[in-house]
C-alpha cells in the first residue's frame, strides 16, 4: 500500500508541479511585460504627442485652408492642385532642391571617402585630425552658418580680403545669382563631411587585410586594389551614407535662412524654406502643409528608388 500510494503521490504529483511552475513562469513573463512597458512608455507617449499626432494634424490640415487670419474650410485636394499646377514657385524651390542636393552629395561623398582614405593610417597626431574634421558635426548649424557667413561676406570677409592681397577685388558671394547657392552647398559639406568621414574610416578599418595580401601577390596596382577591392567591400557604408546624405539635403533650412534668407531674389529658395515661408510669413498653415508632405513622399520615393538600386552596385550586404 506505502508503496502504491507513494507512485500515485508521485504520478499524481507531477502534473501538479508543472502546473504551478507555468503559472509562476507566466506570472514573471507579466511582470516583465508590465516594466517594460513602464520604461518605455515615456517615450511611446513622447512620440504619440509630440510627433504622431502632429503628424496626423498637419496632413489632415493640409485638405484645408487652414490660416490664422480666416476661418478654416475643407478644400479637398486644392492645396496639392495649387502646388503643381499654379505657384511657378514651387517648382522654383523643387529645382534648386534638386540642385543643393545634386551638388551636395557628390562632393560630400568624395571628400569623405578620401579624408578616411588619407586618416585610416597609423601616424603621430593621427587622431587630432580626425578630431578637427569631426568636429563640425556636433557644432550648432546656426553658429556654423554665421561664421561663414562673415568670412564670404563682401566687405571685410576674409575670402575678399585674401583676394585683396593679389589685387582680386572679390565678388558678393552671397548676393550673386550664380554664386548663393554653391557657397552655400560649399559650406554645408565642410560641416557634414566628418559624420561620412568616421562611417568609411570604420568601414576601411573593418576590410580583412588577407584580401590586399592576395591582390598584391596576384600583381594588382594600388588603383585596381582600391577599385576590386576596397569599394566592394566597404559599398554597405558607402549605401549608408548615401541615404543618410541624400535625406539631409533635403532638408536643408537653417543655412539658407541665415545665410542668404532665400536671396538674393528666390535663388535659394529650398522646399523647407518655402514651407517656413507659407506658414510663418504667410500664416497659409494649410497650403504648408500640403508641400510638406509634398516633400516627404518626394524623400519616401527617392529613398525606395536607391533602396530598390542598391543590389546593383552593394556587395556584401548583411
Amino acid at each position: 500500500m506505502n508503496t502504491v500510494n507513494a507512485k500515485s503521490t508521485q504520478v499524481i504529483g507531477k502534473p501538479v508541479t508543472g502546473k504551478l511552475v507555468n503559472r509562476k513562469k507566466n506570472r514573471l513573463n507579466q511582470n516583465e511585460q508590465w516594466y517594460a512597458w513602464l520604461f518605455i512608455s515615456p517615450m511611446v507617449m513622447g512620440y504619440v504627442l509630440f510627433l504622431l499626432i502632429p503628424i496626423i494634424g498637419a496632413f489632415v490640415m493640409s485638405f484645408s485652408n487652414y490660416s490664422l487670419l480666416h476661418e478654416s474650410v475643407f478644400i479637398g485636394l486644392d492645396n496639392y492642385q495649387k502646388a503643381f499646377t499654379q505657384d511657378p514657385l514651387f517648382w522654383a524651390s523643387v529645382g534648386h532642391t534638386l540642385y543643393f542636393s545634386a551638388g551636395l552629395i557628390p562632393l560630400n561623398l568624395l571628400l569623405a571617402l578620401g579624408l578616411a582614405i588619407l586618416l585610416n593610417r597609423k601616424l603621430p597626431g593621427i587622431g587630432l585630425f580626425r578630431t578637427a574634421i569631426f568636429t563640425p558635426v556636433v557644432t550648432s548649424i546656426v553658429v556654423w552658418a554665421i561664421v561663414w557667413k562673415y568670412i564670404f561676406a563682401t566687405e571685410s570677409g576674409l575670402i575678399n580680403e585674401i583676394l585683396k592681397l593679389f589685387n582680386i577685388e572679390g565678388p558678393a558671394w552671397l548676393f550673386d545669382f550664380q554664386l548663393a547657392m554653391p557657397v552655400v552647398i560649399i559650406v554645408s559639406v565642410l560641416k557634414n563631411v566628418g559624420l561620412n568621414m568616421i562611417i568609411f574610416l570604420a568601414a576601411l578599418q573593418e576590410v580583412p587585410k588577407l584580401y590586399y595580401e592576395a591582390a598584391t601577390i596576384d600583381g594588382a596596382s594600388k588603383r585596381k586594389m582600391f577599385t576590386s577591392v576596397t569599394l566592394p567591400m566597404i559599398s554597405p557604408s558607402i549605401f549608408l551614407a548615401l541615404i543618410l546624405t541624400l535625406i539631409g539635403s533635403l532638408k536643408v533650412f537653417s543655412q539658407i535662412q541665415v545665410m542668404t534668407d532665400g536671396g538674393p531674389g528666390t535663388s535659394t529658395y529650398v522646399l523647407v524654406y518655402y514651407i517656413y515661408q507659407q506658414a510663418f510669413k504667410v500664416f497659409n498653415f494649410g497650403y504648408a502643409s500640403a508641400i510638406a508632405f509634398i516633400l516627404f513622399f518626394l524623400v519616401l520615393g527617392l529613398t525606395i528608388l536607391q533602396w530598390n538600386l542598391r543590389k546593383r552596385w552593394v556587395h556584401h550586404e548583411e
